[in-house]
């Protein structure tokens, strides 16, 4: 349809044309670099969900009292010990455990921050399992840790909690009670996780006497009957609160549930952004159609000559295809070069603030895609422009003033 004399014919054009080419490139780039940071963050926060669905967590599922505010602050309803041996005594059950949650005010060296404290029982792992995070340097709590704290990654590094990062053996005070820290925890790339203080449950029960509900309660259960262990559960805590079915102030779910509902918020999230992208870049293919448009009017006697020298309908058709896509395949490789630059750059602030679990992911079809993506949306634009300027009319060409 089109040879190499008529491509370069095509680009002679373009060429002579610069400032309209250059806008028109530039109305589909925006469009191109949007998608392509967007598609990019969520496909590293897809990345990110996916490092939590291994088998050290697809065996755990999560009780959470119902509320309005922050779980384990709001203590409309509650969670105790007596629902942990409801749901221990629960068929396909192997172990449950409660966690605390507060916010604390930690200081060291007269700087004083606002963090949570999150305690848990030492004797069962299966809580660092679910949190899918290990020791970064010096130890996990014990048992018997009295006045001994395990702390984020944040606290090891300067000027993140503090200005001077701690170490293992330094003291901090909590609420004005002085705790040894014992660890760290490596960084899971959330500053509110990354500055959390860990505490064991005997502990926390003696800095706060007048706690009396977990925040949650977490529990190892069959992997081969999820469904039907969460059923035990729920019946049993049931029975254990006088409740029937469908006035529970509780909740089950299993990880899978956890994932699979933030995956269906990240998909709403990041569908709606990529149709606002997917708009503008529409606006832009109506842009390049307007743009090829006013090309084949201006080139109208020109047309004539070439079909007088013996250029075919199908040749004409292919020069002026070839001029909208190729506008839209290099406005896709700056929208694409745009995009990775930008992008690059986000990375280094979030993981300088904290932020690594929102770094994208670079996937070869994404940079693929999206100049394909490109040069068909400007092909589909000048389709059209490109199919009346092949039937146009040889004479009236020739003679067109």
């Amino acid at each position: 349809m089109i040879n190499i004399e008529s491509i370069r014919y095509s680009l002679r054009n373009l060429n002579h044309r610069k400032g309209r080419s250059f806008l028109t490139i530039f109305s589909i780039l925006i469009g191109i670099a949007t998608i392509f940071i967007f598609v990019s963050f969520g496909l590293g926060l897809y990345s990110y969900i996916e490092e939590f669905t291994g088998d050290s967590s697809a065996d755990k599922v999560i009780i959470l009292a119902k509320g309005v505010g922050v779980p384990g602050l709001d203590t409309t309803f509650k969670l105790t010990e007596d629902d942990v041996k409801a749901i221990e005594r629960s068929a396909g059950v192997y172990e449950a455990t409660g966690l605390y949650y507060n916010v604390v005010e930690v200081e060291k060296r007269d700087e004083r921050k606002y963090v949570y404290m999150i305690s848990y029982d030492p004797s069962s792992s299966m809580v660092m399992e679910f949190f899918n995070v290990g020791v970064e340097k010096g130890r996990l709590l014990q048992s018997n840790d009295n006045k001994k704290a395990l702390l984020g990654y944040s606290y090891f590094e300067d000027n993140r909690i503090f200005k001077k990062g701690l170490d293992v053996n330094d003291q901090i005070e909590i609420n004005g009670t002085r705790l040894q820290v014992v660890g760290f925890l490596e960084a899971i790339g959330s500053p509110p996780d990354d500055s959390a203080i860990y505490v064991t449950n005997d502990y926390f029960e003696e800095l706060f006497p007048n706690k009396n509900s977990y925040a949650e309660i977490i529990a190892r259960v069959d992997i081969k009957n999820v469904d039907g262990v969460i059923a035990n559960i729920e019946r049993n805590l049931r029975n254990q609160r006088n409740q029937k079915v469908g006035e529970e102030d509780f909740y089950v779910q299993s990880f899978d549930d956890l994932i699979e509902a933030y995956a269906v918020i990240l998909d709403v999230i990041i569908g709606f952004v990529i149709l606002i992208a997917l708009i503008s870049v529409l606006v832009s293919g109506i842009n390049t159609s307007n743009t090829m448009i006013t090309s084949v009017l201006e080139r109208f006697k020109e047309i004539g000559v070439l079909k007088a020298v013996g250029a075919r309908n199908s040749e004409i058709f292919g020069i002026f295809l070839f001029e909208s896509a190729f506008l839209g395949v290099l406005a896709g490789v700056m929208g694409v070069l745009l995009g990775f630059l930008a992008t690059s750059i986000a990375e280094g602030i979030l993981i300088e603030l904290g932020w690594s679990f929102l770094s994208p992911y670079y996937s070869p079809w994404l940079f693929i895609g999206c100049i394909l993506f490109a040069g068909i949306t400007g092909a589909i634009s000048g389709a059209l422009p490109a199919l009346h300027a092949s039937k146009i009319n040889t004479v009236d060409a020739l003679r067109y003033e």
